[in-house]
């Protein structure tokens, strides 16, 4: 591992490396990357976020497809922070999702932790596992599939 390779990134270095931005940036910060391997995601759950008004009114539930958006867009920095991709503009696609479980509500004042691994790695597409905790409790488990669209030289 290089030692200029960051083993965190903040949300500035989140936003040089993957284009998605409010309303669907949904990681605070990347923790104990390991490239090539694994990092966790942080999402701190606000009530103030757009899908709490309509899912569901008066019980905020943070969509389950959000939470496995979260942790695909945790992978996409771990890659991003792997491959020297910040400020190449490297987008980032769905393959699959494979045998998603949910097993417990996440709501407003909760920290999500996104916890993924890569199962497959290369320079282009990419195959991770991925938990979804919330303090010691799983919230959300998938396995995924995502193909790094590179920039042109």
């Amino acid at each position: 591992m290089s030692q200029s390779m960051p083993t965190e990134a903040d949300i500035q270095l989140i936003q040089r490396i993957i284009p998605h931005r409010y309303p669907f940036l949904l990681v605070d910060k990347v923790v104990d990357i390991v490239p090539n391997e694994s990092a966790v995601g942080i999402k701190n759950v606000t009530f103030n976020e757009p899908h709490f008004q309509g899912h569901f009114p008066g019980t905020p539930v943070m969509p389950g497809v959000t939470i496995v958006e979260a942790m695909a867009q945790t992978a996409a920095v771990m890659v991003g922070v792997s491959l020297g991709m910040a400020d190449k503009q490297m987008l980032v696609y769905f393959m699959a999702i494979d045998k998603v479980k949910f097993r417990r509500k996440v709501g407003p004042g909760d920290v999500l932790e996104l916890h993924v691994r890569a199962t497959r790695g290369g320079s282009k597409v990419w195959k991770f596992e991925g938990v979804a905790k919330v303090g010691d409790e799983m919230a959300a488990q998938a396995e995924f599939s995502a193909m790094m669209d590179m920039p042109k030289e």
